[in-house]
């Protein structure tokens, strides 16, 4: 019977997959509960009045059975008992289905903490209560424009009433570098450079004996060869320590919840004033609520987060990606200089930099600052944050004017400033002249380039700012007009401000809302969800619209008809719609108005001894300019079979968002636009349609097998990008990106590398990008002229810039005793990149990275993957093709994590009720068929991977 019961459940997931029917993390009324009283067992405490069956909607907390119309949540505490988090929105792809970078590939979304438009950075994850994922538009259409992307609503904790509980956690950890970039030494470099030179018809730089001497490398500081990422320079890891309280409790009529977190972690830089480099972040958040009379409620919060960063004055890891090994000595040995010579002891002695009693900083004319240099030499600088967060709240019971009537209103300000202050000193390098004495290498004399100086003035600069006001106000009203049916509305006002230095025009969500609501028995549901915007973007009589929404469900599993279906716990469909206008994509104010000016670009003339002068024309007026408006049907499921053991929920979307924001040239005659003196009159006007469908889904497994508690989780997206009308006048169609993804790579296809010079000559094309040889990329003719130039360009891929067309997350948790074994991984499928920039595309005297040691050459001219190399821009190859393109698809193991509860009779003596103790290690491998490309990063710190151990103890 029990193996009968598993082939079901298989045949039940294998029917629903393809069906979409699987959907985000959920659990019936009875899984809930067997699961609050678990983590009652384990934890006993409860720091928020939102409990994990209440979610937070628009506007209002639902119960988590009545969820409809796009939304994920994702219980944080939860997840963290088992789960080290270090960031609020972590590999939450695992948990919340559409959810993959963006809400289901939308672009940028809103997120709000507590209601208030903030950086999730700014909330420790162990503050957090519960995150809800608003992709639907009746599920976020209430908060207006600004969240026609979707919402990220972070709930942070509550007290209650309860004495005062303590909850201390004590973190660890050591970052160890992934992957550095890989270049080539000194001696295998110039060996290269020299063959590019040959390949370029030009002489040879580097003579064989040069190439010799610096091969050998006993003798580095003549003959040098930096390796910027050797131990040298770089420590094996980096550390990071944290310690977090939480503090909770109250009465009935007041409590409180405080949060206290430090965190501290250090550079990967080891020499000079790399040593010393340290990052702290004191975070502290604290909510109180209280009641003032029987009718009145108010709530307080407030956050302070103080951030320093300490740095030195240059920027090691983008030099470091692009200084050949061979330039200059960074050190230079005063042991290596010649006895007795007073012009070098004099230089030694008026030098303010003598490293470690041994060392003179080295240089030379091109290089007199470099990085080494820098750090040694050139100062300090520290990176100051300061941020303050504060919202309050209040509800007013209005029953005695009309049952089921209350008022809420909600004002937030938020305010982060930051700044750099430091020291920048002046310092000497010397360049060495070499002599050969006794068979060693002496130090003659030194070339001196600068000057040693202190000025001892500290300077302050790159001070910015931002500040965010927040204000909602709305009227609630919920009534159960009998037993069986119930009604809800709010009438809402909703504004937010945000203001940043440099920026002259503040960004501004105004908008009106309104929900209506009906429920009968919890099975038939209707909610109607609308607002009125307000955009300054747009001209007077069209800064407001309406954007309606729709709402209805059933849930099938309380039908007559389901009553012998004994395998099935809880049946709900639900269909949702409606359009949301939006000013998001709008790039800039004022577009809708013409613009001229007689400053920028205006020209002069002469006639009849006059002097004319001549206004420049930038745009036409459009006082038609209107919102885009995103267009949305989505259906969605939430089931749970086998006595709770699976749930699944699934929401199928399509949704487009028409009238898009463009001032296309395609759209007008010819002569609105002139070439000298250049003018355009073409205006800005709604053309665009962008066209997203898809399914995102999240399924959950529990079940005791073999005396282990076993928990599986799958969550992910799939969807699909179209770009369905565009302003474009392509001589070939196969040009058009009307039709292609909205993340489309378009580029040249490549036919490999050309052989020799007659197969150049023989080809049936000739390639217009400078001058081709042996060795070179091979181009596709597209449209059969004859000719290969930027009309051969074709659609070649999509690059996944708001998520790769499929991206999934699984977890699995496995319970033994009092060990919980959790494991996390992430995918992503169907997207490409491209490799560029210079530690691909090697020209000129760049830097050589590995890759070009697969180059073309006579020799290898079968099993070349890499272009010929030259020292000249190699325009032909390159640029953007597919001979440069990559799968990213990967599964990435996230996260390991092993944690150790103490037995509870081992604690009794003590005022501690619960004491874990964790082992986690994350970003731990990645499968990939390109995998040392995604590890890989240039010119930037390298990828880490986190081991850390920690206690969480609860008193």
């Amino acid at each position: 019977m029990k193996y009968l019961r598993y082939n079901i459940l298989v045949c039940t997931i294998l029917f629903l997959l393809p069906t979409g029917l699987i959907a985000q993390d959920s659990n019936s009324e009875e899984m809930e509960q067997a699961i609050e009283d678990t983590v009652a067992q384990t934890d006993g405490v409860d720091f928020q009045r939102v409990g994990p069956r209440v979610v937070q909607g628009a506007f209002r907390q639902i119960p988590r059975e009545n969820l409809m119309g796009g939304i994920s949540v994702v219980d944080v505490p939860r997840i963290m008992e088992k789960n080290y988090m270090t960031f609020s929105l972590e590999n939450m792809q695992a948990f919340a289905g559409g959810f993959n970078g963006s809400l289901w590939g939308m672009g940028d979304y809103l997120v709000l903490v507590d209601g208030i438009p903030r950086d999730p950075g700014s909330i420790n994850p162990s503050a957090i209560q519960q995150i809800s994922f608003m992709k639907g538009v009746s599920a976020n259409v209430l908060y207006g424009s600004r969240a026609a992307n979707g919402v990220v609503y972070i709930t942070t904790k509550r007290g209650g009433d309860h004495d005062l509980q303590i909850n201390g956690r004590v973190n660890g950890g050591i970052n160890i570098p992934i992957r550095y970039p890989e270049y080539l030494g000194s001696a295998e470099y110039m060996t290269l450079y020299n063959e590019a030179l040959q390949n370029d018809g030009l002489p040879q730089q580097y003579t064989a004996e040069t190439i010799y001497r610096h091969s050998r490398g006993n003798d580095p500081y003549r003959y040098p060869n930096v390796d910027y990422y050797s131990p040298d320079y770089l420590r094996d890891f980096t550390n990071r320590y944290q310690g977090n309280v939480e503090l909770s409790g109250g009465t009935e009529t007041a409590n409180y919840y405080t949060n206290i977190n430090f965190i501290t972690s250090n550079s990967l830089l080891d020499f000079g004033e790399g040593e010393n480099l340290r990052g702290n972040n004191f975070n502290i958040r604290s909510n109180v609520d209280f009641e003032l009379n029987e009718n009145i409620r108010a709530s307080v919060g407030a956050g302070v987060i103080y951030d320093e960063q300490n740095g030195v004055n240059t920027d090691y890891w983008g030099q470091a990606s692009t200084l050949r090994p061979d330039r200059y000595t960074p050190l230079i040995p005063i042991d290596m200089f010649v006895d007795g010579n007073q012009n070098l002891q004099q230089i030694i002695e008026n030098s303010d930099h003598v490293i470690n009693d041994r060392y003179l900083l080295g240089g030379n004319q091109i290089y007199s600052s470099n990085p080494i240099a820098d750090i040694y030499a050139g100062g300090t600088n520290q990176s100051v944050g300061r941020q303050f967060q504060f919202n309050t709240a209040i509800t007013m019971d209005l029953d005695a004017v009309l049952e089921g009537l209350e008022f809420n209103s909600m004002f937030g300000v938020d305010y982060l400033s930051s700044y750099y202050q430091g020291f920048n000193n002046q310092y000497a390098v010397y360049d060495p002249n070499w002599v050969a004495f006794d068979g060693e290498n002496q130090v003659s004399s030194l070339n001196t380039f600068g000057q040693d100086a202190r000025t001892g003035v500290q300077n302050v600069d790159n001070s910015i700012f931002q500040q965010t006001l927040a204000f909602s106000g709305q009227f609630n009203y919920h009534r159960n007009i009998d037993q069986d049916n119930q009604i809800s509305a709010m009438l809402i006002t909703n504004v937010h401000q945000l203001s940043y230095s440099g920026e002259y025009h503040r960004t501004g969500n105004l908008n009106l809302g309104l929900q209506l609501g009906y429920n009968h028995r919890e099975k038939y549901y209707v909610d109607f969800s609308a607002a009125i915007p307000h955009s300054a973007k747009l001209p007077e009589g069209n800064r407001q619209a309406f954007s309606p929404t729709a709402t209805l469900g059933w849930r099938v599993s309380e039908e007559g008809f389901m009553a012998n279906a004994s395998a099935i716990n809880n049946l709900k469909l639900f269909v949702s719609g409606g359009i949301v206008n939006t000013d998001m994509p709008i790039p800039g104010y004022h577009l809708y108005e013409a613009r001229y000016s007689q400053a920028d670009g205006a020209f002069f003339g002469w006639g009849d001894g006059n002097l004319r002068q001549g206004t420049q024309s930038f745009r036409g007026a459009n006082p038609n300019l209107t919102y885009i408006k995103r267009k949305e049907l989505n259906a969605g499921i939430d089931a749970s079979f086998f006595d709770n053991t699976l749930n699944i929920e699934s929401t199928v979307f399509y949704n487009r968002n028409e009238g898009g924001v463009i001032q296309a040239s395609a759209l007008y005659p010819s002569y609105f636009s002139t070439g000298w003196p250049e003018n355009s009159f073409i205006p800005y006007v709604n053309y665009n349609i962008d066209q997203r469908k898809g399914i995102d889904f999240n399924l959950r497994f529990n079940e005791e097998l073999g005396g282990v508690n076993w928990s599986l989780g799958l969550a992910g997206t799939f969807f699909d990008s179209k770009a369905v009308r565009r302003a474009e006048i392509n001589q070939f169609d196969y040009q058009n990106t009307e039709g292609t993804p909205l993340d489309g790579i378009w580029g040249l296809q490549s036919q490999g590398l050309f052989m020799d010079q007659q197969e150049i000559d023989n080809h049936e094309a000739s390639q217009q990008f400078g001058t081709v040889r042996p060795g070179d990329i091979k181009y596709v003719d597209q449209n059969n002229d004859n000719v290969i130039n930027s009309q051969d360009q074709v659609y070649l891929g999509r690059a996944g810039w708001n998520g790769a067309p499929m991206e999934f997350g699984v977890h699995l948790t496995a319970r033994w005793n009092n060990f919980t074994l959790f494991t996390l991984g992430t995918g992503q499928f169907g997207s490409y990149g491209v490799m560029s920039g210079d530690y691909y595309w090697v020209n000129g005297d760049n830097k050589y990275s590995s890759v070009v040691r697969d180059r073309w050459t006579e020799e290898t001219a079968n099993t070349a993957t890499y272009p010929r190399l030259t020292t000249q821009t190699g325009s032909n190859n390159f640029r953007t093709s597919d001979f440069w393109m990559y799968s990213t698809d990967r599964f990435d193991l996230q996260k390991v994590q092993l944690t150790y509860d103490l037995p509870a009779s081992f604690l009794q003596a003590s005022n501690i009720r619960q004491l874990q103790v964790y082992v986690t290690g994350a970003n731990l491998l990645t499968i990939s068929p390109n995998r040392d490309i995604m590890e890989t990063n240039v010119g930037t710190t390298p990828q880490m991977r986190f081991f850390n151990l920690g206690i969480n103890a609860k008193f």
